[in-house]
């Protein structure tokens, strides 16, 4: 059994690991959206192990129980050598009783977790489950809802790909059509946004940022600027009503001519119901002329006006809550929504065939996506292309980079291909091999490989040069006083004997 003190000597350096991981984890370069998903897992693991072993320490420091201090007191008095023999006593008796246990250091648990992150496995490359159309996270299944929303009553019936562009404008709906459905309504669609945040963002505090939003909503209520639900300003005739004299009508066909709302105000006047046709309003206000006593089958139920109101208020503000989660979950996936539409366009514009083939493709191309550190399949060493993924063989060999040709003065350095062989001549690593030799890197030395050819190439241009150069002993002429053209040599021969 660990002590107090081992104990928390384990809980520290298991921090110190764990805060290493975390800063290893963040450096780690993410390529595709799913590595960014299962690296944002592993460092939310990372995070609440931390803050578990970060509680059990300070339990620990606390003490409640008396048995660190008990720990201490014993390491320190008087009897501490007694102390440590009677531990180290425990420690032999314990592993004579057990021989082939194992103290496996922390520093492996983590040296696997480092590998894991390198090279992961299938099942640690899926962390979190997503359906086929979320495509790990890259966009909303939101069918369900849309099925839900065409089917409220009162709704514009819209397509999908529209949908997914106004779901969050729900201030454009009035307040007549947020019946119970349209709740149910939203709070379906509010666990699905949540629960899709939640996978595609772990580290993010949703329910936080929600209840924020929902406070917002409390303090803003009273002065009627939550979008969508302005502050009601209710006239006085359609609360009481407005009296009707009856006496200057002579039937109830007369009365009906004054209209439903007119009807109506004079209902609620005398307290009456108010509901049903035209003819039921003119016939139930006409059956009140005359009489004293009003029929309590006409009278309206007695209700509480205000806390009628006051339930409704407080329903209206439940709704406004949820649209306010709605439009900050909404702001939340925006990316996703783009990408959905664009996705859903792209599918609707292909046959069946085509988006058989386009699924086929996703798939490959997710599992290419999650190769993209290995390394390409290329058994007969072909060059890559600016892909990153080798070149067709039949374009290998139209370009002739099957032949190998070989420079002894680039420091037989191996060229693929006549073009790279042709264009290495004017390159560095040619002109510094010439330049190490002493020989000019001119175009005589065109495909000249070979040092011994070059030197023996450079003797035989210096003799021509030479040859070539002008002597003025031979070449240069002098004229006598007869008119004779001589060389140079003769004219100083003839001089010297006289003969001029």
């Amino acid at each position: 059994m660990e002590t107090i003190l081992e104990q928390q000597r384990r809980y520290h350096e298991e921090r110190e690991r764990l805060v290493d991981a975390m800063v290893k984890e963040m450096l780690h370069k993410k390529i595709s959206h799913r590595e960014v998903i299962n690296s944002d897992y592993r460092l939310k693991y990372l995070i609440d192990r931390y803050l578990t072993g970060t509680e059990r320490l300070v339990e620990l420091y606390e003490d409640r129980d008396g048995h660190r201090k008990a720990e201490v007191a014993a390491l320190t008095g008087p009897n501490e050598f007694q102390e440590f023999y009677m531990r180290l006593k425990q420690i032999k008796d314990f592993y004579r009783k057990h021989p082939n246990e194992i103290s496996i250091p922390m520093s492996v648990e983590f040296d696997e977790l480092a590998k894991a992150r390198e090279n992961p496995t299938d099942e640690l490359s899926n962390l979190v489950d997503f359906s086929d159309e979320e495509g790990y996270g890259k966009f909303l299944d939101l069918h369900e809802c849309y099925e839900k929303y065409i089917n409220l009553k009162g709704i514009e019936k819209v397509d999908y790909i529209t949908y997914l562009s106004m779901f969050e404008q729900l201030y454009d709906i009035p307040k007549e059509r947020k019946t119970g459905e349209y709740r149910r309504y939203l709070v379906m669609l509010i666990e699905y946004l949540s629960w899709f945040v939640q996978r595609v963002k772990p580290l993010m505090d949703l329910e936080a940022d929600l209840q924020t939003e929902v406070d917002a909503v409390i303090n803003q209520w009273d002065s009627g600027t939550v979008p969508g639900w302005p502050k009601e300003t209710g006239s006085a005739l359609a609360n009481v009503g407005a009296h009707l004299e009856l006496s200057a009508f002579n039937s109830w066909e007369e009365l009906a001519s004054l209209g439903l709302d007119r009807l109506k105000s004079a209902l609620l006047a005398l307290g009456l119901k108010c509901g049903g046709t035209l003819e039921e309003r003119a016939q139930r206000l006409w059956a009140t002329k005359g009489t004293t006593s009003l029929d309590p089958s006409l009278m309206a139920k007695n209700k509480s006006g205000k806390a009628s109101k006051e339930r409704e208020q407080l329903r209206h503000r439940d709704l406004a809550c949820l649209e306010a989660q709605v439009y900050r979950l909404a702001e939340l996936v925006a990316m996703q929504r783009v990408a959905t539409k664009e996705n859903v366009q792209r599918k609707q514009a292909r046959t069946d065939g085509e988006r058989d083939d386009s699924e086929n493709e996703e798939s490959d191309e997710e599992s290419l996506e999650d190769d993209t550190d290995d390394v390409p399949y290329n058994p007969k060493n072909l060059p890559l292309g600016w892909d990153g993924k080798p070149i067709p063989y039949w374009l290998y060999k139209l370009h002739g980079l099957n032949i190998n040709y070989n420079c002894e003065i680039c420091g037989n350095y191996i060229y693929k291909g006549p073009k790279a062989f042709q264009r290495h001549f004017a390159e560095w690593r040619h002109a510094h091999g010439m330049r190490c030799l002493g020989i000019p890197n001119t175009a005589h030395f065109a495909n000249v490989t070979q040092i011994e050819d070059a030197l023996a190439l450079w003797e035989k241009l210096k003799v021509q040069k030479q040859a070539e150069r002008w002597q003025p002993e031979t070449e240069e002429e002098y004229e006598d006083s007869q008119g004779n053209v001589v060389n140079r040599k003769t004219y100083e021969d003839l001089k010297r004997q006289g003969l001029l």
